[in-house]
């Protein structure tokens, strides 16, 4: 079975995620491990609704088995089991993915309203940076259902966009999800426009080659992050992919702080996919 990381810091958020995770656990055939970390050593653990010393490892353990007594049911066949880790979080959840070879990590974000000083918070993009899979993040008010519908895909001028076709392709094929793949142009230059349609192309092949439904559509635009978001909301969209900076990548407009700002801000959960480096021939 496929493993799929959850980042519990016991918050609103991040019962939320769990509850989120759940569901695509359910779809996909994964069990989930809800990760708490002991990140004494910050500032940020004024902000920890748990107490930080080892005697109150019970205490984390308690929550933990409360949330066990709740949800284990709910996700079966699938296990549910939880780690307790110390030291920095995007650490240790990184840590936790690679012992479990998970395929996914799912977390909480504030967004920029209803924050919670839980770690989770000052934590997410820096999960999202750090982890060595997919994360899909979302915000704590995002109401879902029981299935993936529509997935968004934006696609820019940059090697990268192509590194989103195999995992996007493959969550789409467990929902039958419907990929929208929107063209964003922010130049009038045409040699950039014409990696645009390139990029376009070839991902609408793959996702032919995998009997996928798809639309395609194209927007102009002096705000990439706005466009995309307004086109989600307007399109019901339950799912936006985009590539999140690491280091020795091309210029990317999902990169950086374009990449922040779409975790931060949307409304919607976003699927942040790590852009590996990328060597030319």
């Amino acid at each position: 079975m496929k493993e799929i990381v959850v980042a519990i810091d016991f918050s609103k958020g991040s019962i939320h995620a769990l509850e989120y995770a759940i569901n695509i656990a359910k779809k996909i055939n994964a069990n989930i491990s809800m990760v708490w970390v002991n990140n004494f050593i910050t500032q940020e653990t004024v902000f920890s609704p748990i107490p930080i010393g080892n005697q109150n490892r019970i205490e984390v353990k308690k929550h933990f088995e409360n949330l066990l007594k709740k949800y284990k049911k709910k996700l079966m066949p699938g296990k549910l089991k939880y780690k307790l880790r110390k030291g920095k979080v995007y650490h240790e959840i990184a840590n936790q993915v690679k012992q479990d070879d998970a395929y996914l990590i799912i977390a909480g974000t504030h967004g920029v309203s209803g924050f919670e000083k839980y770690w989770i918070g000052s934590n997410a993009y820096r999960i999202v940076t750090y982890a060595p899979c997919p994360v899909i993040t979302l915000r704590n008010e995002f109401k879902f259902y029981d299935s993936i519908k529509k997935i968004l895909f934006p696609i820019d001028n940059t090697l990268e966009s192509k590194q989103k076709f195999p995992f996007t392709a493959d969550l789409a094929s467990y929902f039958d999800a419907e990929i929208h793949v929107l063209l964003l142009y922010s130049t009038s230059l045409k040699s950039v426009q014409r990696k645009i349609d390139s990029s376009a192309m070839q991902a609408i092949k793959y996702f032919e080659d995998k009997k996928l439904k798809y639309v395609l559509k194209r927007k102009k635009t002096d705000n990439i992050t706005k466009t995309a978001l307004d086109y989600a909301e307007k399109q019901n969209i339950d799912l936006i992919a985009i590539m999140t900076e690491q280091e020795s990548t091309t210029a990317n407009i999902f990169l950086g702080p374009s990449a922040e700002k779409m975790v931060s801000h949307s409304p919607i959960p976003i699927l942040n996919l790590r852009a590996q480096k990328i060597i030319s021939n």
